[in-house]
């Protein structure tokens, strides 16, 4: 019997009962940590874009892929509240001064930097 282009290319089979299937696996991918942005983006690929989930896991590229939207995402995060905190004035003095004050202001950066960050880094 002739063999198949799957053994050809090198691929073997395992009988299941009556059924040769192949002997299918996904590439080995690099462990690096992910966090919330990168499960946020996870979420976001198996919800709206299944084609480019499905690229990415079968590639063996989806872990790099959302640890790299975790570190530019977590850098952008923590230069966008620095950035919007020193543009409203909302200092180390002014929480010396005022902490309950200081605490709401700082909530209200941060959601609004979560908000920019999921637009443009998570919902691409």
């Amino acid at each position: 019997m002739a063999k198949t282009i799957f053994e050809q290319m090198g691929g073997t089979y395992t009988m299941q009962g009556d059924y040769c299937l192949p002997d299918l696996t996904l590439p080995t991918e690099e462990e690096r940590p992910i966090s919330v942005w990168a499960q946020r983006r996870l979420r976001y690929l198996k919800q709206h874009h299944k084609i480019l989930y499905y690229n990415l896991l079968t590639s063996g590229k989806l872990q790099s892929h959302l640890a790299d939207v975790e570190e530019e995402s977590q850098s952008l995060f923590l230069r966008l509240v620095k950035q919007y905190a020193e543009r409203e004035g909302v200092t180390e003095q002014f929480k010396a001064d005022n902490l309950m004050e200081w605490v709401r202001k700082m909530n209200n950066v941060r959601n609004r930097v979560d908000e920019v960050i999921t637009e443009k880094m998570i919902c691409i």
